[in-house]
This record gives structure tokens, C-alpha cells and sequence, in this order.
């Protein structure tokens, strides 16, 4: 078989930047702003024209870090909403035989040569290699089947609260650029128990979510029969021990949290 080479005709600037604070779906994304910036020299200002009219975009994408990592791909993968591997061609995993993505995104604005888009499921750095309109009539179709996930929702959502200790804590970070909120409830909406895309530990009587450089504690919440179920979020904590944050000056987020909040790890619930 003949082989391909792609150039990329931009790159994501986006708040995400590692793996695992990606959500899993631009459905999950819900307001994420980024931007696409495309290369000078190409004549793409000229390809953009049209593209604003357009409400939602295909944006086709290397997984990059995956390449950057020699992650390779796998014949079967574990999705975060099944309990057992499915064939990777069956799934959006991102460890394909090509680590080729597509996000479905929303467009906010065109300027120049930066494509302004929100609902963004992409980390910073993406190598964008294609921007397609999405077209309602052809790429949206109500009787499409869903495959293994036509049962009945798989693992059926979580309800995710915040105490307001949390909330304080998210907004605080939030405005020093830090995005957690829905990061951490799109998590959770899949259940207090372990899997490969969470990392969850028991921490007493509560439980602890590894998310980033931050932990988060949180219990289960009892329910009547018709309610839905629940976790509540206590806190935030800094992943980092006093001994890093006092000679780390990249860690001084991390350390001013430290400072406002009053401490650096949780302890554990009794």
C-alpha cells in the first residue's frame, strides 16, 4: 500500500495540556474555549472565507502527544464507559493504528488566520490537519444505530455536587487559569470506582480523584430508590508536599493555594 505524508495547517491553543484532563467527547467539552491558528504563507486566509457562516466545524487532528510518547495503538481498548476492551475501531480511542482524531467543535468567531471555537475537546499544541463544515443534513443522522453502547447507558451518570469548600476552591483557581469544575464532574459522572481513565483511591471514608497536579475528595451520597445517585466534592488539594513547593518556583500556583487555603494535603476523612 502506498504511504501518505500530511503537513499540519495549524496548532490548538487551548487550557488543556496534559492527556488526562482532556474530556473524553466534545459533548463533554461544553464551553471549553480554544483557538485553531493556522499557518502564514499558505494562502489560508482565503481558505477560511465562508468557514464563519458555518455554526460547527470538523476539525481533523493528530494525537500528538500519543506520537510524542511512542504510546503505538492497541487492537482492543478499554473506554471509560465500558467494563470490558472493545476493538479500537469500535471506539474514539486515541491509540489508533493512524492517531488521527476529530472533534465536532462549535465556531465562535474567524480572524484572520485564528479560528475561534468553543465545546473544544483538544489539547494545546494539536497539530490540526483539516477543518471540514459541519453539515446538519448529511452528518447528523437520528437513526443511527450506537453500537455497544445501544444498551441501555452502560454506566448511568453520576450526579456530581460541590461543597462549598470546593466551590471556593474551583473558583478560586478558575480565575488564575486553572479550569477544574468540569473536568472533575465529567469524572465523576462515571462512577466512584476505579477505572483506567480515573484515578480514584479509597482516602478513609471518602475517596480521592487524581486529576492533574490536584487531588480531589469526595463521597457518595445516599439516595432514596427514585433518586439519582450522587457524590459530593469536599475539597481540593495540591498533588505537591510542602518540601517541593518551598524550592519549586515553577509549583508557586500551587504554593499560593497552599498558603490562601492552609494546607497542602488532605487529611484523611475518619
Amino acid at each position: 500500500m502506498e504511504s501518505y505524508a500530511f503537513t499540519p495547517i495549524g496548532v490548538v491553543r487551548s487550557p488543556l495540556v496534559e492527556r488526562a484532563a482532556a474530556p473524553r467527547q466534545p459533548g463533554l467539552a461544553s464551553g471549553a474555549y480554544a483557538t485553531i491558528e493556522l499557518l502564514p504563507g499558505h494562502g489560508y486566509e482565503d481558505a477560511l472565507e465562508g468557514l464563519a457562516l458555518w455554526s460547527h466545524a470538523w476539525v481533523l487532528f493528530v494525537f500528538h502527544r500519543n506520537v510524542e510518547q511512542g504510546r503505538g495503538w492497541r487492537p482492543k481498548v478499554l473506554p471509560p464507559r465500558s467494563t470490558q476492551k472493545i476493538g479500537v475501531f469500535a471506539t474514539r480511542s486515541p491509540h489508533r493504528p493512524n492517531p488521527i482524531g476529530m472533534s465536532a467543535v462549535r465556531i465562535d468567531r474567524v480572524e484572520g488566520l485564528v479560528v475561534h471555537v468553543r465545546d473544544a475537546d483538544l489539547l494545546d499544541g494539536t497539530p490540526v490537519l483539516d477543518i471540514k463544515p459541519y453539515v446538519a443534513y448529511a452528518d447528523a443522522h437520528a437513526d443511527a444505530a450506537a453500537g455497544w453502547l445501544e444498551v441501555a447507558d452502560p454506566i448511568a451518570p453520576w450526579e456530581v455536587a460541590f461543597a462549598p469548600t470546593a466551590d471556593a476552591q474551583l473558583a478560586w483557581l478558575e480565575e488564575r487559569g486553572v479550569v477544574l469544575r468540569d473536568l472533575v464532574r465529567t469524572a465523576l459522572a462515571l462512577g466512584p470506582q476505579p477505572h483506567a481513565y480515573r484515578r480514584i483511591r479509597s482516602h478513609g471514608r471518602a475517596k480521592r480523584l487524581g486529576l492533574k497536579d490536584w487531588r480531589i475528595d469526595f463521597e457518595e451520597v445516599p439516595a432514596d430508590a427514585s433518586g439519582p445517585r450522587r457524590l459530593l466534592v469536599h475539597a481540593v488539594w495540591s498533588g505537591y508536599r510542602a518540601p517541593a513547593l518551598a524550592v519549586n518556583p515553577d509549583l508557586s500556583l500551587h504554593a499560593a493555594f497552599a498558603a490562601k487555603w492552609g494546607y497542602v494535603r488532605a487529611p484523611t476523612l475518619p
